[in-house]
């Protein structure tokens, strides 16, 4: 649990608070918009909530967003879900994302990196150049506004000139990594029924080369939409019959003409994991891509064009399209195409090094396998220049926050933040004004009125309750993708609170306002009343050196009773004896609660995870509940499906 009154981990200097962009914005924002000169971030954050139409009005100043056309309003409608942002206005993401070639054309726009680890530039100039050489190429093609546009391709130079160039056409995105197999992907392109499809011959990876084209002729053949499919020979294999060279398309020397879309004009296509169905697809907005994205990397991640943002992603996660949202504020991003743990777990410390990458974003399970594995980056590495390390995926416990502070700089911002694909973008998290407790999310985000609230709709503090959003966020999806009534859309976050999005997280908020994540609440542990989510016990039973990885279920059974057991992978040699099973016991009963140890500890050979990398617990628990294997999970959206079958053979046992 949170302590009453903990000391800071970190605080920021009194030049380090002047130096922030969130600072001179409030500033700006007092003189001219009315905002509280006075009270810091806490004032400035329940002012862009009170006064959400002005607040965002003054976010589009502050960053000078270019409007083609002018809004007649901020907000059209406010009502959650089909809230309407700036009416009237029309504009392009990707004309906004290529501004800063006219002032800073032969500086690095992206920093290429894969797994010889040494970073390969591309000017802004060079950016401008491709994207506008394949966008007049796809206008060429005959893609038009609001046609989708696909790409099962890495992280690399090559996907983010697509992106841009079929934004820039008014087309729409939507990509998957190339790890995924042919059924995940066709779960999702075939939803949105793509025109073009871009594709690799394969990537590399922990040192080997993997081949896809296989995937990729099974794709030609399952998307009967596509009129053109464009060959990236990343492995150096020739053009597929029927295909068109990269190069080819990427080589004049063209001005981008950039289509203006309405602020609602969709811009891409996300997709939820889709552990037990289809993934959804979320679609959100030209306009409110850009402006949260705008607020989120200039005014939280305090990113400008003096900085280097690499965050470890691939391009079937939303981070993904954050990371590339890092051109908006003119800041170079780092691509790495690779193995996150090449040739060893300290491999994104070196990254972060190489590339000069003031703020490396990564994930809370990369953080403690760095722990696990003794990595020691501050004495290894020169990481003077990084200022922010920021975690997501799940939180970050207590332990990552200490090992961070101790490992790579007692003076560095440790930023966990919480969002989710839903919005592209974070709930609670960064601020760069505002000091970190160990465990802690700093802040709710500026614009974003995050609330707990408990079962009957009452905000609680210092109290587990759902995380709810009272009000519109501007990249809130603006429909899914063939939703024609809109239902799925509502069921997924409005139908709890009718007009008030709940997410699916355990939380609690602070007296101090800072968040605590807990965990989803579709899988949260209810035992005789007391709720506690299930990151709190992988954040304990992790400690635990034995312990490679956890999941814990909680089964309500036929006769009212309740079943938790907790699974355990653990590292190479540790054995399950009873010293363990008691030292995990203690460690639960001591730390969490004596009412929430498990009702069996039971080994198993892994823990499944989604192709994103995040623990699937409800589908376990459905196969625990006797569900059918292809009826509890949808087989394309697991990391390794052949270990669902010791819980699928383990319920059968039960029963």
């Amino acid at each position: 649990m949170t302590p009453a009154n903990p000391t800071p981990l970190w605080q920021p200097d009194a030049d380090a608070i002047a130096r922030a962009q969130i600072t001179r914005f409030q500033a700006w924002a007092a003189e001219r918009h009315g905002a509280p000169a006075e009270g810091g971030y806490a004032a400035l954050h329940r002012w862009s909530v009170d006064e959400l139409d002005t607040f965002w009005k003054a976010v589009t100043e502050w960053f000078d967003v270019r409007f083609s056309t002018p809004y007649t309003r901020v907000l059209g409608d406010r009502s959650m879900p089909g809230a309407e942002w700036f009416p009237g206005a029309t504009l392009n993401y990707a004309e906004h994302a290529l501004r800063a070639s006219a002032a800073r054309p032969d500086e690095p726009a992206l920093l290429a990196v894969d797994e010889t680890h040494e970073p390969r530039p591309v000017t802004w100039a060079e950016l401008r150049r491709q994207v506008g050489s394949l966008a007049a190429e796809l206008r060429a093609l005959g893609v038009r506004p609001g046609d989708r546009v696909s790409a099962y391709v890495p992280n690399i130079p090559q996907a983010v000139v697509a992106l841009l160039a079929t934004a820039a056409v008014g087309g729409v995105w939507t990509s998957c990594a190339p790890d995924f197999g042919a059924r995940s992907v066709l779960d999702r392109f075939q939803q949105v029924e793509p025109v073009l499809l871009f594709t690799v011959d394969g990537y590399r990876y922990g040192g080997k080369e993997h081949d896809r084209r296989e995937i990729v002729a099974e794709l030609r053949r399952e998307l009967p939409t596509l009129r053109a499919v464009v060959h990236i020979p990343l492995l150096g294999t020739d053009t597929p019959e029927g295909a068109l060279e990269w190069s080819d398309l990427t080589s004049a020397d063209t001005e981008p003409l950039f289509e203006q879309v309405p602020f609602d004009h969709p811009l891409w296509v996300l997709y939820s994991s889709g552990t037990t169905g289809l993934p959804k697809a979320i679609v959100q907005s030209q306009g409110g891509i850009l402006i949260e994205h705008l607020k989120q990397i200039g005014l939280h991640c305090d990113l400008g064009p003096e900085d280097r943002f690499f965050w470890y992603t691939s391009t079937g996660w939303m981070m993904w399209n954050f990371l590339v949202s890092g051109l908006l504020t003119g800041t170079t991003i780092v691509l790495y195409d690779g193995s996150p743990g090449h040739p060893d777990t300290g491999a994104q410390w070196r990254i972060a090094e190489r590339t000069g990458a003031t703020l490396f974003g990564t994930s809370a399970a990369y953080v403690m396998a760095c722990r696990k594995a003794g990595v020691h980056p501050g004495r290894d590495h020169d990481l003077s220049r990084v200022q922010c390390v920021a975690t997501t995926g799940s939180p970050l416990p207590p332990d990552g926050f200490s090992w961070l502070h101790d490992e790579v700089r007692d003076d560095l911002w440790i930023a966990s933040v919480s969002g989710g694909t839903d919005v592209c973008s974070c709930f609670a998290g960064a601020v760069p004004t505002f000091p970190v407790y160990i465990g802690e999310l700093q802040a709710p985000c500026l614009g974003t009125d995050l609330q707990s609230w408990d079962p009957s709709g009452r905000p609680v503090v210092g109290e587990v309750g759902e995380l709810v959003v009272t009000n519109p966020m501007p990249s809130m999806p603006i429909r899914f993708w063939n939703d024609p009534d809109g239902s799925r859309y509502h069921d997924s976050y409005f139908d709890m609170y009718p007009g008030v999005w709940r997410h699916g997280d355990w939380i609690t908020v602070t007296s101090r306002g800072s968040v605590v994540i807990h965990g989803r609440s579709d899988s949260t542990l209810n035992r005789q009343g007391v709720r506690m989510g299930s990151a709190d016990i992988y954040e304990a039973v992790e400690r635990l050196p034995e312990i490679k990885e956890s999941l814990v279920i909680g089964i309500e059974q036929p006769d009212g009773g309740y079943w938790m057991p907790l699974f355990v992978h653990l590292v190479p040699g540790a054995a399950l004896d009873e010293d363990l099973v008691h030292r995990i016991k203690q460690t639960i009963r001591e730390q969490l609660s004596p009412r929430h140890l498990p009702d069996e500890i039971i080994e198993v050979p892994g823990i499944p995870h989604t192709l994103t990398g995040k623990r699937i617990e409800v589908p376990v628990k459905r196969l625990l509940q006797g569900t059918p294997l292809e009826k509890a999970v949808n087989p394309g959206s697991i990391d390794d499906l052949d270990l669902l079958h010791f819980y699928e053979d383990l319920a059968r046992k039960r029963a």
